[in-house]
């Protein structure tokens, strides 16, 4: 049988299950990345299972979210992540090391390899023919310990690509047309798979790109070919040695192929508030811009910075305009810094920010009241800059770089200074911002501030809930709805203190309700719409409500990632049987669900609204081995309950 090269590496790593699609199965994980907003819980939980060293092949640690010091905290963070990294056999990056999925690409990232990693853009390297997902801290956590990693065997989404994109059309705009076709949701269990004559004419970091924001679809993963370009790609970064050929067999056969004509596109733009929101330039062309921001780990390649230059070079940025670009690794800033990019940028009026996260995640660089945004980064959810009211659209560096000069959306087509972007032969790679764990670790202590706490218990499940729906929210609500992050994220590491921020921007009043009726001993639902859950992998999404009690997120449609936290922490994902019954419940209703063993092992729950004297029919949204760890109350609880048993 002629495979997809999706399910090629997963039979190589199958260690459960039928590669059926739609059945679970347990895949064997080779490496495990976490950022460290992620990753403090991840090492935290690693640390409760009680393994003394990592058991995947590479393990490595980035600091690349909170790297704005503002306060002990994330000083604190870092130094407990720097000494657990170095006691348990982690490789630990550096804070101005890079962003975690370009450094990854770069020195790691292997074909026909498989990552799991604690953010949602881990199949970033997807790009370089390796099967990536992103997944909770615990699941990374697990990964670490040597635990098979579960997931749905996909449907694989084939993506056949031919001809050539024309100068002053990027990889970002092939990705916004992706999601102009697929949305942002209903494409949970799937995975995207890029075929065709087109990929050929596409770098490693042009395929890592559109690897990136598949996971704006909520896919699983993507993947790319491991080809020449590939081998080159390696070779140039010293590491061939790890080059094979990869591709689907011929005759594979896929459950949809949608075909991009490269030469036929033309630039695109996400507009607010979210990425499934496609426009073409041409549309919105002439719209006044205040800020642009060049960057992220979905544009911010030395490729994609030697176009910006070009594009800039001799000429000034329009005074109006505010703008900032952060490369985004040492390495690409090593490169730009020796070959006169890094000076053309700074002449054209650039600020350089640090080669992180930042303005992506909200952490710095936010736009001003009702300001208007070009972010070359792959979200552009409301208040996710910073500013609320602020219009973030999302474009590619081209767009940019553009319309910088002229302090209003523009269309490069036509107008860039050149028709292709020579690669290097070789990259200035400069491993001294790695730090590599010691082989004898016995002489290192773990430094844990006053910010590290510990992962919160979740108690077992019980038979009957009676609480109240605490808050009823819409469709797409995203995990920084949930749980914030900018400003937030240096709580990450203490729970108590964090889960006091819970649907900050949606309703502030939320956490202290919740928290009154899990002291009363009430149970606490959240009442949603379609695609609950969506964006960041932020397990806090799921553990901070739970730590106010949250015992059930009763929705129309759950993403993966957060459905997948919401079992790992004892929370129940149910799914309504009709959807219209979403209109039957109010906030503030009294609720109760009785019968949940019974109704677990079924699949089929009965929610009873004693407001309203009514009966809601739900069916629950797990697997069997989803089913143990909510009975148990969580992952970790049932791993320690196995442990015990020893």
């Amino acid at each position: 049988m002629a495979d997809t090269l999706c399910y090629k590496i997963l039979r190589d790593h199958l260690v459960e299950g039928k590669l059926e699609k739609g059945s679970p199965v347990s895949i064997r994980i080779d490496q495990t990345l976490t950022q460290d907003a992620t990753g403090t819980m991840a090492y935290l939980q690693f640390e409760a299972i009680g393994e003394d060293r990592v058991r995947n092949e590479l393990a490595v640690s980035y600091v690349d979210h909170n790297t704005v010091q503002v306060g002990f905290e994330n000083f604190d963070d870092h130094e407990y992540l720097r000494t657990v990294a170095a006691k348990k056999g982690v490789v630990y990056s550096k804070a101005g090391n890079g962003i975690c999925h370009q450094v990854q690409l770069e020195r790691f990232a292997l074909p026909g390899k498989t990552l799991i990693g604690s953010d949602s853009h881990t199949p970033t390297q997807g790009g370089i023919g390796e099967i990536a997902i992103g997944a909770g801290g615990l699941d990374v956590a697990l990964a670490m310990a040597g635990i098979p990693f579960q997931i749905i065997c996909p449907r694989v989404i084939g993506i056949r690509l031919k001809g050539k994109l024309r100068p002053g059309v990027s990889a970002k705009d092939v990705i916004l047309k992706v999601l102009e076709r697929y949305g942002v949701k209903g494409n949970v269990n799937s995975a995207f798979e890029y075929f065709g004559d087109g990929v050929s004419t596409l770098t490693v970091a042009e395929r890592a790109t559109i690897c990136n924001m598949g996971a704006e679809c909520g896919v699983t993963f993507s993947i790319f070919p491991s080809d020449s370009n590939t081998y080159e790609f390696l070779k140039a970064h010293d590491r061939e040695d790890g080059w094979r050929e990869l591709k689907a067999d011929e005759g594979a056969e896929y459950d949809d192929v949608y075909e991009i004509d490269l030469s036929c596109l033309e630039p695109l733009i996400a507009a607010p508030h979210s990425p499934g929101n496609i426009k073409t330039v041409r549309e919105l062309e002439g719209m006044h811009v205040n800020q642009i921001l060049i960057g992220s780990c979905t544009n911010s390649s030395y490729q994609d910075l030697r176009k910006v230059a070009m594009i800039l070079d001799g000429k000034r940025v329009d005074p109006a305009v505010s703008f900032g670009i952060a490369p985004g690794s040492r390495e690409v800033l090593e490169m730009i810094a020796s070959d006169g990019t890094l000076e053309i940028l700074v002449k054209a009026g650039a600020r350089i920010l640090e080669s992180a996260c930042g303005f992506c995640i909200g952490n710095h660089q936010s736009p001003g009241t009702d300001g208007v945004s070009l972010r070359t980064n792959n979200r552009n959810f409301e208040g996710r800059s910073g500013t609320k009211s602020a219009q973030v659209y999302l474009v590619s560096p081209e767009v940019a770089a553009y319309s910088a000069l002229f302090g209003v959306l523009k269309s490069p087509l036509g107008n860039v200074p050149y028709s292709e972007i020579a690669l290097p032969s070789h990259y200035m790679h400069d491993d001294n911002m790695l730090i590599f764990p010691p082989d004898d670790p016995s002489g290192v202590t773990i430094l844990r501030g006053p910010n590290i706490g510990q992962p919160p218990k979740c108690e077992p499940l019980k038979d009957s809930y009676s609480g109240k729906a605490a808050i009823k929210v819409g469709d797409k609500i995203t995990t920084d709805h949930i749980m914030p992050a900018g400003a937030r994220l240096k709580y990450r590491s203490n729970i108590k203190a964090y889960s006091e921020f819970v649907f900050e921007g949606v309703d502030k009043s939320f956490s202290s309700r919740a928290a009154a009726l899990r002291d009363e001993g009430k149970a606490v639902f959240i009442i949603a719409g379609s695609s609950y859950g969506q964006g960041s992998s932020r397990e806090h999404a799921a553990i901070c409500p739970s730590f106010l009690g949250l015992k059930a997120v009763i929705a129309k449609s759950i993403e993966r990632i957060h459905q997948a936290n919401l079992c790992n922490f004892g929370i129940l994902p149910l799914l309504f049987e009709k959807e219209d019954d979403y209109t039957l419940i109010e906030e503030g209703d009294d609720l109760e669900l009785d019968n949940v063993f019974s109704s677990l092992e079924s699949g089929k729950f009965k929610l009873i609204d004693k407001t309203k004297g009514k009966t809601v029919l739900l069916k629950l949204f797990a697997s069997d081995e989803q089913k143990k760890m909510l009975k148990a109350g969580g992952r970790l609880n049932e791993i320690r309950g196995k442990q015990c048993q020893k």
